[in-house]
């Protein structure tokens, strides 16, 4: 279904673009759905992890997205903090801190605490793959 999110300049999302269709059936309340006999459907299994319950705030995410970064570059990022300055407090090397930065990064664990630490998060929100 082809839905369109339009946002305002904080990136804020204000209206939806929906199918006529489905703006008809909606305003109709015909929307009911028979999960058994609708076509289409596709069973997707589901395998519970470690991560199920955490939660990322709506403002990291908007910094991921308008950004293009990961999410730890997110949480750098709102906390206004430079890499050279998560380096210092680290006590580690400004490249390896964006070495940190990339997507398929993995920090051992004391690493996560102490970004934790610095960044006013869970060791879960900064190591959750998104």
């Amino acid at each position: 279904m082809d839905v369109q999110f339009i946002k305002d300049g904080n990136g804020e999302p204000q209206f939806v673009v929906i199918p006529y269709d489905l703006w008809f059936r909606l305003r109709l309340g015909q929307t009911e759905v028979d999960d058994k006999n609708e076509e289409g459907w596709e069973e997707i299994p589901y395998e519970p992890d470690e991560y199920d319950d955490v939660g990322i705030p709506n403002h990291i995410v908007n910094i991921m997205d308008a950004e293009g970064v990961s999410l730890q570059a997110a949480w750098r990022i709102a906390c206004g903090l430079s890499q050279q300055e998560v380096a210092e407090k680290l006590g580690i090397t400004q490249s390896a801190v964006s070495q940190l930065e990339s997507p398929d990064s993995r920090p051992q664990k004391r690493t996560r605490e102490k970004l934790a630490a610095i960044y006013g998060c869970t060791q879960a929100q900064i190591s959750l793959r998104i």
